[in-house]
């Protein structure tokens, strides 16, 4: 077994208007980091098939998902709110990205994959239940997870987000999910400006503030993340994998480099090799410069796939 490697063509279709941060060359990005890195060869390729209208409303209000598909534009831009547009592509491509996570899940849990990574756009972690917000449609993460419970039977399935903003939506449509452990870390205050309440066993979040880099990242992870996953015992872990926590990136304050990437996802291959036999499923966020973003996923995937191929 390898690791899965999901990247739809739609993909590079959403485009949100010139000069947009979120934009199709991320995903160019990423794959132009994995080839230098001599990691793209490795990788398991698989189709992302489009994720249905039940698996998101398992998450989202079925008004909103209705809405949001209503609104979709012939040509042009429709505007969200004054960060999030949708094109004539916009909802495929988001479709496709929930539709590659759930595909991961099934095949990661199926012993088909050791673990996944999804290179993926638009991101999902600010989708709440009802609201498009933060460049994001639908939260892929969390349709991930609902569906691992559902069509799986899981009991126990950490979220583990590392991207520098706080996954507010993870956070909405998940909060009440007593077999979900969501652990957050993230730069405040900042986008989405979330409060830093912790519920022990269920909500862990960890910020972070502007300035702050490796050291006080690792050692946050150490205190409140693993102790948390440890007493959780996960059957799967999935990953908000956000790369904008970099000292390049235009959008944010922290100083974090690629080997810290390489840092956590180590961490988190230990833990899931603990208690989950290794099964990760993780999915591209946020991370806005394509240097720091190309050589960030590259360090993050190379765990992952040194992992599967033991």
């Amino acid at each position: 077994m390898t690791t899965a490697f999901y990247s739809p063509d739609s993909s590079t279709l959403h485009d949100m208007g010139r000069g947009h941060p979120e934009r199709p060359e991320r995903i160019s990005a990423v794959h132009k980091g994995l080839e230098q890195a001599g990691l793209l060869n490795g990788l398991d390729r698989r189709q992302a098939p489009a994720v249905g209208r039940s698996a998101l409303e398992r998450v989202h209000d079925p008004d909103y998902v209705e809405q949001l598909f209503a609104a979709s534009p012939a040509s042009g831009l429709r505007q969200l709110d004054p960060d999030t547009a949708m094109n004539p592509h916009s909802l495929e491509a988001a479709s496709d990205a929930a539709g590659a996570v759930v595909n991961a899940v099934d095949r990661v849990l199926a012993g088909d994959a050791a673990n996944a990574f999804c290179a993926v756009r638009p991101p999902g972690h600010h989708a709440e239940y009802a609201r498009a917000m933060g460049f994001c449609f639908f939260d892929s993460v969390a349709v991930g997870a609902a569906h691992a419970l559902t069509r799986h039977g899981l009991e126990r399935i950490a979220i583990l987000d590392f991207d520098v903003h706080h996954g507010n939506g993870t956070e909405d449509v998940l909060r009440d999910e007593p077999r979900v452990l969501f652990c957050s870390s993230y730069q405040n205050p900042l986008f989405p400006y979330t409060d830093d309440e912790i519920i022990p066993g269920k909500l862990i979040k960890s910020p972070l503030r502007a300035g702050q880099g490796s050291d006080v990242f690792r050692r946050t992870i150490e205190r409140d993340w693993l102790p948390s996953v440890s007493a959780f015992k996960p059957q799967l872990v999935l990953v908000s994998a956000g790369f904008d926590a970099h000292r390049a990136d235009p959008l944010a304050g922290l100083e974090l480099e690629a080997d810290d990437f390489a840092w956590v996802t180590e961490r988190i291959v230990e833990l899931a090799d603990e208690f989950c036999d290794g099964r990760i499923v993780s999915t591209l966020e946020g991370g806005y410069d394509l240097s720091a973003l190309a050589a960030s996923a590259a360090a993050h995937v190379g765990v992952l796939l040194k992992r599967g191929e033991r």
